[in-house]
């Protein structure tokens, strides 16, 4: 809302508030319907102001989100963290195992879910080996990206690829892997 609709808007509605005070059970037709046009006047500024869609939910933090029925303020989004919360009252807190890998955007092997049938490229970092690219479900695609990624401007020391079935089977390691320490000077 701009200034000047602002201005407007609250000049409308303060004259509908004199018309309500000035109001009795003897006023005339002609003065009702002057305050019907006043606040059909309100009513109009009040549309032109009004940018966005009537809120979905009563929630003041997502006004417009998802819209739960059985929550108390509609809100989806807020009724998924109380019950979240709920759940880690009954259950106990989540518990999270030591952040001991190395942080990667694919991750180590122990992070990754039950395993199918699939082949992992995994490339060594220098302190552990961790997942480079997407599993994949065909051998032969995989190798050719490993190719790749060995030819590129950025390859790692050593690369492998694992078979994923019921177990893990390394099949080939190019380069050596050396373990690298992160410390300067070897932690002097």
């Amino acid at each position: 809302m701009n200034h000047a609709q602002q201005t407007a808007l609250g000049r409308a509605l303060r004259l509908l508030g004199e018309h309500g005070e000035a109001l009795t059970s003897d006023t005339p037709d002609a003065r009702l319907h002057e305050v019907k046009a006043d606040i059909k006047r309100a009513l109009d500024l009040l549309d032109d102001t009004v940018s966005g869609g009537a809120p979905t939910t009563r929630c003041p933090e997502h006004p417009n989100g998802p819209v739960d029925a059985d929550a108390p303020d509609l809100c989806l989004l807020c009724e998924t963290r109380r019950r979240a919360a709920r759940r880690s009252e009954i259950n106990g807190p989540d518990v999270r195992r030591p952040t001991d890998t190395t942080p990667s955007r694919y991750g180590v092997r122990e992070d990754r879910p039950q395993a199918q049938q699939r082949w992992l490229p995994e490339l060594w970092n220098g302190q552990a080996w961790q997942l480079c690219g997407t599993p994949r479900r065909d051998r032969h695609e995989a190798e050719l990206y490993l190719a790749a990624q060995r030819r590129g401007s950025r390859a790692a020391m050593a690369y492998r690829l694992v078979h994923e079935f019921t177990d893990y089977e390394v099949l080939r390691v190019w380069g050596t892997p050396v373990h690298v320490d992160i410390e300067p000077l070897g932690n002097l």
